[in-house]
């Protein structure tokens, strides 16, 4: 249908999350800050503004069409979500709704998404003052930043100029939330926030520069500070994890540390993370130490790769030398390093990408995430890799950063996305873990105790099953296998040995009560077998040793098949305890378990006794 047919002002809008997001980016992107920075520009020109996330949203969506009645439905997309995007205007357009689409991939390819005749208009580029004159006007003809179809023609207007002083714009409209947005631990609220977009670097195979042209702004730190203060009480002043959603969070340096300056004086509850460029933490010290102390402390960094080679090719701007100090600026300071690096690039070699973690781990990290090189639309890798021919996906599902989509000299699809899995496991063995503990104590001057520290564990573990599970259907069990097979690392007994686990986590009851032992905890997949063994004492743990087969002299055996946890029944649920234990029927051995049970529960009902407490 030809937009021109609407000629009347949209009165009640409706904005919507898709359900579609996958892979990487969505760890950082639970919010839909954007569809809420909309709402918050309409707000006071239409009859109602709702927002609804498909990802949390228990209706189906005919469901929210029908109770809603809109006349306009916007919804704000990434690539993977472009199939669904196009089920849900389809149904909005089938209701008698105007269908608006707007974010990187429709301002990327807006014929594309005009092509299919559910989708009305597409606004490229920001969206808050497009949107607002769209929904008085009633048309997108002559409206900068919209492109529409007008008598089967494709019309794009010029583009709308960036606004200049973000001061200008209303904060996003959080009283229009329907859902907890939850951090990891599934208790503590989170949010995002921004403080400036775009981005001075010009990274070939990101989507900010089609976005901003390497052009950066910045709110000033008093704008920031108003709205966090009202983000808090939103959140009722409890706990609060808030993500700064900046591409480039330390752009403007000096009005980062004056917002620092001002947080330090509120000494708010409230833990932040945000993504940063290495050379930017590396050249700024001062500044790494005053966002640790304003509460500024959980860091993403592009890392990329640590070749020469693969910097030039995709432009990064950022020389390997910052790399290092980067992180011991984060680490100082008790901070969360964090890096992300990208695999399966056109000329990457498996000997290369396996080099990755161990160069993650040689450089400080406390976190890191590997993704598989994805060409998005509106980026030179995308203009490159289409020239040549390469790219071979045409599902847009598949453009997630977890899966391989276009042909590379070297690899195949297969092996880039086991590299992908090789180099996770590989990171996130248990010194990993330990490290970030250790670094972490620099800031809290305390030891975490052994139950917070196995519930995170248990956390990180689960989301990268969820995750591995959803992305790699029908090749998960390869990829465990991959992931124990990488799993087994001489580093970590090395690392344990040198660095107590006593020392990192608060575990001294728990040894008291589990005395002298070497527990084996086996893990067996088909026939991939290896074993996590804890050598201990009654006052600390020895080293932690991870390796392929069992031990022979160990004092406690736990042992998991991991076929029957990955195909679940009745049956399997009977037959799991039997075989945990099966390697522990001597008396001695029995003995031992009891007392490590004794130890674990002892720890479980002082960390209820405590969590109780603090509730009081």
């Amino acid at each position: 249908m030809d937009n021109s047919v609407y000629s009347v002002p949209f009165k009640r809008i409706l904005l919507v999350k898709p359900s579609g997001r996958k892979g990487l980016s969505f760890a950082f992107d639970l919010i839909p800050i954007g569809l809420e920075y909309i709402a918050a520009s309409i707000e006071d020109v239409v009859e109602q503004v709702h927002i609804v996330d498909m990802e949390l949203d228990r209706r189906r969506f005919q469901e929210c069409l029908d109770f809603y009645r809109p006349d306009l439905v916007g919804i704000s997309l990434s690539a993977t979500e472009h199939n669904e995007t196009l089920g849900l205007a389809k149904a909005a357009k089938q209701s008698g709704a105007c269908t608006v689409i707007g974010g990187y991939h429709p301002t990327s390819v807006p014929d594309l998404m005009l092509s299919h005749s559910q989708i009305d208009i597409v606004i490229h580029g920001e969206g808050e003052q497009t949107m607002r004159e769209l929904v008085e006007q009633g048309t997108a003809e002559n409206e900068l930043g919209t492109s529409y179809v007008k008598n089967g023609k494709i019309i794009h207007n010029k583009d709308r100029p960036r606004i200049e002083n973000l001061d200008t714009i209303s904060f996003p409209a959080r009283h229009l939330r329907q859902y907890p947005y939850k951090s990891a631990d599934r208790v503590t609220n989170c949010d995002v926030i921004m403080m400036s977009r775009g981005c001075s670097g010009l990274c070939s195979f990101c989507c900010e520069p089609s976005m901003s042209n390497g052009c950066s702004r910045c709110r000033s730190p008093e704008n920031v500070l108003q709205e966090i203060l009202e983000m808090a009480q939103f959140h009722a002043n409890k706990p609060l994890n808030v993500m700064f959603v900046d591409p480039n969070f330390i752009g403007n340096s000096r009005q980062v540390e004056r917002l620092c300056d001002l947080l330090i004086e509120k000494d708010l509850n409230i833990e932040f993370g945000a993504l940063v460029r290495a050379d930017m933490m590396a050249n700024n010290p001062r500044i790494v130490r005053k966002m640790c102390q304003a509460g500024i402390f959980k860091f993403e960094m592009g890392i990329e790769s640590p070749n020469i080679k693969d910097l030039q090719s995709t432009r990064k701007g950022v020389a390997i030398k910052f790399h290092k100090q980067a992180v011991k600026n984060i680490r100082e300071n008790g901070g969360r390093a964090g890096g992300t690096f990208v695999i399966g690039l056109p000329d990457q070699t498996e000997e290369e990408i396996k080099g990755f973690p161990v160069y993650a781990k040689e450089i400080g990290l406390t976190a890191a995430a590997f993704g598989i090189a994805t060409p998005f639309p509106g980026t030179e890798f995308y203009a490159e890799l289409d020239k040549q021919g390469l790219i071979f996906e045409n599902n847009w599902d598949n453009f997630d950063e977890m899966h391989s989509v276009f042909k590379t000299n070297h690899l195949t699809k297969k092996a880039i996305e086991e590299l992908a899995t090789y180099c996770m496991a590989k990171f996130w063995n248990i010194d990993t873990f330990i490290d970030h503990e250790m670094v972490s104590q620099k800031r809290t001057l305390k030891k975490k105790s052994v139950v917070e520290f196995i519930q995170e564990r248990s956390l990180n573990l689960g989301f990268m099953a969820n995750n591995g599970n959803e992305l790699q259907k029908g090749n998960f069990d390869q990829h465990i296998k991959t992931f124990l097979e990488a799993y087994v690392d001489p580093r970590v007994e090395a690392y344990t040995k040198t660095v107590g686990v006593h020392e990192a986590i608060e575990i001294t009851k728990f040894l008291r009560v589990l005395g002298p032992q070497k527990i084996q905890c086996t893990l067996k997949l088909d026939d991939t077998t290896i074993s996590f063994v804890f050598k201990t004492t009654s006052k600390s743990v020895k080293y932690i040793r991870v390796t392929y087969g069992r031990v022979e002299d160990s004092t406690v055996n736990l042992d998991i098949d991991l076929n029957w946890l990955a195909n679940p029944s009745v049956s399997n649920l009977i037959k799991t305890p039997a075989y945990l234990f099966k390697n522990n029927l001597s008396v001695k051995k029995l003995w031992n378990t009891f007392r490590l049970f004794v130890a674990v529960g002892t720890e479980v009902l002082a960390s209820t006794l405590s969590t109780s407490n603090s509730q009081k």
